[in-house]
């Protein structure tokens, strides 16, 4: 089978995921699609391979500025605005690491998200449920 063929593959199944993932699951696949891309820019950038660190770093900031824009601040308070405050900082980081190829930068970044991705999976399932009930619920209350 071809590259192609499996790179094809491999976004039916990534589509298929998200079309039946909980919001739950949802952040889980963009924090970690976050460190994924943080890992690959990490590698273009000490092979210099400009447009690729480019592109990477590109992905990673734009799932981190979509987790940002998703808080819900009123909801969530003083944690929600420490989240914002936190993927704005990560975001400035990576754009620093960008211009400056500074590897360092990008571990920077992957030990603060990391930890994150850690915590989201260790949210009991009743816990997930409930906020999904909620979200479904003020939904449709609009």
């Amino acid at each position: 089978m071809s590259l192609k063929g499996i790179n094809a593959y491999k976004k039916g199944n990534l589509k298929q995921d998200v079309a039946n993932a909980d919001p739950h699951k949802l952040t889980l696949m963009l924090l970690q699609g976050a460190l994924d891309r943080i890992a690959y820019a990490k590698g273009a950038m000490e092979r210099r391979e400009l447009k690729e660190k480019a592109t990477f770093i590109s992905k990673a900031t734009a799932i981190i500025i979509h987790l940002r824009d998703t808080l819900d601040v009123k909801v969530g308070g003083e944690v929600a605005e420490n989240m914002f405050a936190l993927y704005e900082f990560m975001i400035e980081k990576l754009n620093e690491a960008h211009v400056n190829n500074d590897v360092a930068l990008l571990d920077e970044v992957s030990s603060l998200l990391a930890p994150i991705r850690d915590a989201w999976v260790q949210i009991p399932q009743e816990a997930k449920e409930e906020a999904f009930r909620a979200q479904r619920e003020s939904k449709q209350a609009i």
